[in-house]
This record gives structure tokens, C-alpha cells and sequence, in this order.
């Protein structure tokens, strides 16, 4: 007499979770979501305060300086003043998303739960730095539109504008999240934040051009990468500009290219994250 076959474990359609797991190529989706709606359910912290404050800056130099000051021929200093606060806002924040994301999951003890998926270090890259440039995008937006009030609108050349904007942007979430991975408290974010990015945001010539500079401090103004993205981005304005907008460009990406590969090393290594 031939044996019995096995009964077949029958499959059970009641339990979609087993099935609802992201693959490892699409974890980044959900990172770059919760990524974004971290600072968009704080919105009027993370987005409505640094356009008030962009505000408050063009109100106050504007008012002091205007029909003092005329940087490029033809465009009162006001307009001159849009653009560079516009970028300096779009940079800072995005610096500021992506560093105090990464150092808060570290404090709050919750970053174990993304450490546990798996997510590769691009999974990472891109999320975070995505996330940051959302940000940046948003906050630069709002700066734009408030202004607009104070200054004829002016776009001699969007395509600069935009690729200096996603640029800049990037750049600075790739700076935040190499900040974070660094600090290990809020302290030691807010000295990479207070003594280096706020400082070399000051002095890349968002209140003046580099030219009204002494000797020395054009050469030291020519060192900073943040000088560069910040004039190319008006020369997408005005047409107008210190430098050329294609070394801007180059140094710029250049920039961003080097910091990302670091980076990247550092996420696949597991640089004081996995200890």
C-alpha cells in the first residue's frame, strides 16, 4: 500500500504583514517619509521661523542701506539683499535638518529601530540628504515669496537658480549628516553649527559683494565654498556676478562630490553608530 502524502501546510491570506515587508531598495522611501514629516509636523518652528527671520534681516539692512549701498549697477540694494538671504536660509536649514535628526534619534535612543532595518548606506544618504533638501527647498520658497513685497521679482536665468538651490541644499544636508554621525549631543552639534556653518554663511557675500572687500579678505572670501554657491545662485537673478557661475558650479559640486564620499565611508563603516 503506497504512503500517504503530506497534507500541505496551507497559506494563510488573514496575515499581510508577512508580505507587507519593504524590500531593501525601497527602505529609503519610508526613511525619507518619516524624514519629512518630522519637521513638517513642527512646521511653524522648522519652516515659518527661518523665513520670519530672512524677513527681519531684509527689513533691517534694507531699510538701513538702501540708497546707500549699489552693488550692481542698476539693482537696488534690496533686490542685491533677496537672493543671498534666500540661499543663506535655504543652507543653514537643510544643515539643520539632517544634523539635529541624526543627534536627537541618537539621544532619544530611537535610532537603534533604523539600525535594526535593512537599509543600506545609501538608503541613508539619500534619505537624510533628501530630507534636508526639502527643507532647504521650502524655507528658500517662503523666503521668496515673502520678499517679494519688498522687491520686483527677477529670474534672468531659472536654470542657475534652480541648480545652485538643489546644490546648496544638498551639500549642506550631505555637511548635517556628516555632523551627526560626529556629534554624539546637541553641544557638539551646535559648535560645527555656531563656528562653522553660521560663520562661513555670514561672510560669503549675502549683505555685500566680495569686492568692496580689502585684498586680504577677497583671497580669504575666494576660499569659502559657501561664497560660491551663494553668487551663483544671484547670478541666476541678475545675470550679475562676482565670479564666473561655471567655477561657482565646479567648486560647488566639487565640494558636495567629496564631502558625499565621505560620508558614505563613514555610513558603511558604521562610524558611532554600530558603537
Amino acid at each position: 500500500m503506497a504512503p500517504t502524502p503530506p497534507t500541505p501546510t496551507p497559506r494563510h491570506p488573514a496575515a499581510p504583514h508577512l508580505r507587507a515587508l519593504p524590500a531593501a531598495n525601497d527602505g529609503w522611501k519610508m526613511l525619507l517619509k518619516k524624514e519629512v514629516l518630522r519637521f513638517w509636523r513642527v512646521a511653524f518652528q522648522t519652516i515659518a521661523a527661518p523665513v520670519l527671520t530672512a524677513v527681519l534681516y531684509l527689513m533691517i539692512f534694507g531699510h538701513v542701506l538702501q540708497g546707500r549701498v549699489e552693488v550692481y549697477p542698476g539693482v537696488s540694494y534690496v533686490a542685491f539683499l533677496v537672493p543671498g538671504l534666500v540661499m543663506m536660509s535655504m543652507l543653514q536649514n537643510a544643515f539643520a535638518n539632517s544634523a539635529s535628526s541624526l543627534v536627537q534619534s541618537k539621544i532619544m535612543g530611537n535610532l537603534v529601530f533604523t539600525l535594526l532595518a535593512p537599509l543600506t548606506a545609501w538608503n541613508w544618504f539619500v534619505a537624510y540628504v533628501g530630507a534636508a533638501i526639502i527643507r532647504g527647498l521650502l524655507v528658500g520658497l517662503g523666503v521668496y515669496v515673502i520678499t517679494l513685497f519688498y522687491a520686483p521679482p527677477q529670474a534672468v536665468a531659472p536654470l542657475w537658480i534652480f541648480a545652485f538651490a538643489l546644490l546648496g541644499s544638498g551639500l549642506m544636508g550631505v555637511l548635517g549628516l556628516l555632523a551627526g554621525l560626529w556629534a554624539d549631543k546637541f553641544d557638539q552639534m551646535a559648535v560645527f553649527q555656531n563656528f562653522i556653518v553660521m560663520p562661513m554663511t555670514f561672510l560669503a557675500g549675502v549683505f555685500y559683494s566680495i569686492h568692496s572687500l580689502p585684498t586680504v579678505w577677497q583671497t580669504l572670501s575666494h576660499l569659502n565654498p559657501f561664497f560660491y554657491m551663494i553668487d551663483g545662485f544671484r547670478y541666476g537673478f541678475f545675470g550679475v556676478s562676482d565670479v564666473s557661475p561655471w567655477l561657482s558650479l565646479a567648486i560647488a559640486g566639487g565640494a558636495f562630490l567629496a564631502v558625499s564620499a565621505l560620508t558614505l565611508h563613514l555610513l558603511r563603516t558604521g562610524y558611532k553608530l554600530r558603537n
